[in-house]
C-alpha cells in the first residue's frame, strides 16, 4: 500500500492535472491512496476533490478548519495515511509524479528507507535559485545532517521511518530536516525541478525565508555562532580603536571627533539589536513549544 500525501492552498487551476498524472504514474501500482489536506483553500479546490473523489475512493481528503500552513498540512496528512510506503509532495507539479514507481521500487527493495528527490537542475527564477542555493548550502553545513542539500519535501519513507519522523512533536517544523535527522538508509533520486505548472507560487519569498529560518534555529548553531563572531569582531576593533586612541593622545595626532564616536556607538548597538533579535527568535520558539497547541484541527475527513 502506498500513501501519497500531498497539502494543497487555492490549487483549483491544476488539480486534475495533478491528479491524472498520479494516477497514470501510478498506473502499475496495485494499492494506493491519494491523501489531499486542504489547508483553507477559499476557491474551488475542495469542491473539485469531492467530485473526483466520488469518482475514486483512492482519493482521500482531509479539510483543515483553516489555513495552518505548509508543514502542518503535511503533517496532517503524514498522522492519517495508511500506508506502507508514503509519499510527500507538493500539488504544483514542479516535483515529477512520474518518479513515483521508481521511489517504490528502491524502497521494495529494502536497500533503502528514505528515497529523497535530489533537485539536479531548477526551473525558477534567478534571484530564487540563488536564495535557496544559499539556504541549502548554509543548512547542509551548518546542521551536520546528511542527504539535505539540494532536497526538499519531495521524498518517499518507509512506515517505519514515518513512525520515527512523528515521534518528533516539535510545533515549529521543518519536516525535510526532521526527515533527516531520524536517520535510516537514505538515498536520492535526481530529477530536474521544472516551473510551477499554473498560477503564483503559494510560497511567496517571504515565506520561503520564514521557512529557511525556522530550518535553521531548529537544527544548526549557526545564528548562535553568529552572534559570538560579531562579537569578538567587535573586541577586536574596539580593542585596536583603543590602541589608536591612546597612540593618538601620546604623539599629539589629529583628535576624533564626534563622528568617530557616533560610528562606534552605532557599531556596538548595532552589534547588540543583532543579539537582541536573534535571541528573541530563540525565546519565541521557546515560547511556542512550551504552549503545546494542536499543530492543526481537521474539520472534515473524507477517507
Amino acid at each position: 500500500m502506498l500513501s501519497v500525501v500531498i497539502p494543497v492552498y487555492n490549487e483549483s487551476p491544476l488539480i486534475l492535472t495533478l491528479l491524472d498524472r498520479i494516477k497514470e504514474s501510478l498506473k502499475e501500482v496495485p494499492g494506493y491512496e491519494i491523501i489531499f489536506v486542504n489547508d483553507g483553500s477559499s476557491d474551488n479546490t475542495l469542491n473539485i476533490l469531492l467530485t473526483e473523489r466520488e469518482l475514486d475512493k483512492r482519493i482521500k481528503i482531509i479539510d483543515l478548519s483553516r489555513n495552518f500552513g505548509h508543514q502542518a498540512a503535511i503533517t496532517a496528512g503524514l498522522e492519517n495515511s495508511s500506508g506502507d510506503y508514503i509519499a510527500i509532495m507538493d500539488s504544483d507539479l514542479q516535483d515529477p509524479p512520474e518518479l513515483l514507481p521508481k521511489m517504490l521500487d528502491i524502497l521494495r527493495s529494502k536497500e533503502f528507507d528514505v528515497v529523497n528527490g535530489f533537485r539536479e537542475k531548477r526551473n525558477e527564477g534567478v534571484f530564487r535559485r540563488w536564495l535557496t542555493s544559499i539556504f541549502h548550502s548554509l543548512f547542509s553545513r551548518s546542521s551536520g545532517l546528511q542527504q539535505i542539500e539540494n532536497t526538499g519535501h519531495f521524498s518517499m519513507i518507509t512506515r517505519e521511518v514515518l513512525q520515527a519522523v512523528l515521534e518528533i512533536k516539535e510545533k515549529v517544523r521543518y519536516i525535510p530536516g526532521i526527515r533527516a535527522y531520524v536517520g535510516y538508509k537514505q538515498t536520492t533520486i535526481s530529477y530536474s525541478r521544472d516551473e510551477r505548472f499554473s498560477g503564483d507560487p503559494k510560497m511567496a519569498t517571504t515565506a520561503l525565508i520564514k521557512l529557511a529560518s525556522d530550518a535553521l534555529f531548529a537544527f544548526s548553531r549557526l545564528p548562535l555562532k553568529i552572534c559570538l563572531w560579531l562579537g569578538i569582531t567587535g573586541v577586536v576593533l574596539f580593542f585596536m580603536a583603543g590602541i589608536y586612541v591612546l597612540i593618538s593622545k601620546i604623539t599629539g595626532w589629529a583628535p576624533l571627533g564626534w563622528s568617530s564616536t557616533l560610528i562606534s556607538i552605532y557599531f556596538l548597538g548595532s552589534i547588540q539589536l543583532t543579539f537582541m533579535g536573534i535571541l528573541g527568535e530563540y525565546i519565541y520558539r521557546t515560547y511556542k513549544e512550551s504552549q503545546n497547541r494542536p499543530l492543526y484541527f481537521i474539520r472534515e475527513k473524507f477517507m
